[in-house]
């Protein structure tokens, strides 16, 4: 009689905007992009990502979007983005929450609805995979999840009540210390 053998795959989770793609800047507020049009991928990220593509990893982008609920934008429009970015990045998958902040679903981070759904569809091991975000958000929802975190850097400081396994200046950045590039590689500290 055979023995069944479950594998699990390691991940990596993606935040969208900030990470993947430029916030743009409307009257002095960073938001995501409303259209194509808006659309600009930040330096270095399709190389990042097929470097850890090519290390073996799934690419999950996990990306909270409330303007459609808040009625500023139109969901076929940030549909239409992640699409794109997708496929720019070669990304695995993307999950998407539309919810606000009061609506209290367990999809929007910083809790880790999303990233559970996509361990459980992709057979992914949580505990070996990574959520890479610019925000408190993303790292308490990776950590929530049981990934190890990177935080990206922006000019906003990190409001979060947690800290970050490392802390990178770009998703290029990240991808090395994920690697090993920085020496340490798969030995990570929670």
């Amino acid at each position: 009689m055979g023995v069944d053998v479950v594998s699990t795959r390691r991940a990596i989770f993606l935040d969208r905007d900030g990470v993947l793609n430029r916030p743009v800047e409307r009257d002095g507020v960073s938001g995501p992009p409303a259209s194509l049009a808006e659309l600009e991928l930040l330096p270095g990220v399709t190389d990042a990502c097929a470097r850890l593509r090519d290390a073996g990893y799934l690419l999950v982008i996990v990306t909270n979007q409330p303007d459609v609920r808040r009625g500023t934008m139109v969901q076929a429009d940030v549909e239409a983005v992640n699409a794109a970015v997708l496929a720019a990045v070669a990304a695995d998958d993307v999950r998407t929450c539309f919810h606000d902040d009061g609506d209290g679903c367990g999809c929007r981070k910083p809790r880790p609805g999303m990233l559970r759904a996509a361990a459980e569809e992709w057979n992914i091991d949580l505990t070996a995979s990574y959520m890479v975000g610019d925000r408190w958000k993303d790292v308490e929802a990776g950590q929530a999840a049981g990934c190890t975190t990177v935080l990206i850097e922006r000019a906003e400081p990190y409001a979060g009540s947690t800290a970050a396994w490392r802390r990178a200046d770009s998703l290029t950045t990240a991808a090395a210390i994920i690697l090993g590039g920085d020496g340490e590689g798969e030995a990570r500290a929670r």
